[in-house]
């Protein structure tokens, strides 16, 4: 058998065959050219995919299904995007478009940050776990709750959206227009800011730090520079990882106590930091979760699926 997986995004729409061992056998993509109408984007999704299924030597009658990973707010009852803020997409009925396009039995849709926890629950780190939650550090906190198999995303299709929970009541600023935000404090986002008021901080105290020496050196502020200084034994670097690591972990704290996931699993680009963050992650999170045997604690895991969550998990939203 086999699936199309499509991930639709701002700026390109990536697809790949995928087959039923939910291994890539065929992949492309081509530019979103999100400023055009919807059909002209589906359109241009429609001919990648015919692309795509004779480059892999198949025909559409050998394709069980096609799915859409989607930004914004995705109606998965209706094939309908309700609302994508970088897309020209409101109450948009894509999977109709696209199924009057390309000769397939079924068209599923869902969230991408859903997509990416099914893929994952599926395909990666949370493989054959009935139960799993799914967080994306990146410019943002993106998230996706499996329970019993399923994507979890409440009666109206808009839930899931774990990095606006509040951890810090009228704290810092979020993009949401709410102050506290988890989104705020665990976001590359909230680890660079972090880290730009610790230089300010030491620059005011005449305190030295190596992370001014790696700022000067790369032009600028990273979500890797207080790791790198923090390795070099920098205090300033360490005590921003900790403080970064703090945040994160009252927030997963807070996933596995509400859930209680056999799995959470951790995506996005402060994975790399491997165990100088899993470490003293889990040890801060085992402090904060309900005391429960060790052997039934729930298990955090780095995703495996990377690049292709996308593609994966769109191509399984129909299992």
């Amino acid at each position: 058998m086999y699936y199309i997986g499509i991930d639709l995004g701002g700026t390109n729409i990536a697809a790949g065959i995928v087959d039923e061992n939910y291994k890539i056998v065929v992949k492309g993509s081509v530019p979103t050219g999100a400023e055009r109408e919807g059909k002209f984007v589906i359109k241009d999704m429609a001919d990648l995919c015919a692309k795509l299924v004779a480059d892999a030597g198949l025909t559409f009658d050998d394709i069980e299904y096609a799915g859409i990973a989607s930004p914004g707010t995705v109606n998965c009852d209706t094939g309908y995007i309700e609302y994508a803020n970088n897309l020209n997409f409101r109450n948009f009925p894509i999977a109709d478009i696209l199924k009057s396009y390309i000769p397939v039995k079924k068209v599923y849709v869902e969230n991408d940050a859903n997509a990416a926890a099914k893929g994952e629950a599926v395909a990666g780190a949370a493989k054959g776990v009935s139960d799993a939650v799914m967080i994306t550090l990146g410019t943002g906190v993106g998230g996706g709750i499996i329970i019993d198999g399923k994507v979890y995303s409440g009666f109206n299709h808009a839930g899931g959206e774990l990095g606006h929970l509040v951890i810090e009541y009228n704290g810092r600023p979020c993009s949401c227009g709410r102050k506290g935000c988890w989104e705020a404090y665990s976001s590359a986002t909230g680890l660079i800011n972090m880290t730009r008021e610790k230089l300010d901080e030491c620059k005011a105290n005449g305190e030295k730090t190596l992370m001014s020496e790696l700022v000067e050196k790369e032009g600028k502020v990273s979500g890797k520079t207080a790791f790198a200084a923090m390795k070099q034994g920098d205090k300033a670097g360490a005590e921003v990882v900790d403080e970064y690591i703090g945040y994160l972990a009252c927030g997963i704290a807070n996933m596995i106590n509400a859930f209680m996931p056999k799995i959470l699993v951790i995506g996005g680009g402060v994975c790399n930091e491997g165990d100088n963050l899993l470490i003293p992650l889990n040890e801060k999170v085992n402090k904060e979760t309900y005391g429960l045997d060790p052997a039934n604690r729930t298990q955090i895991k780095t995703a495996v699926l990377g690049n292709d969550a996308g593609i994966i998990g769109a191509a399984v939203l129909g299992l």
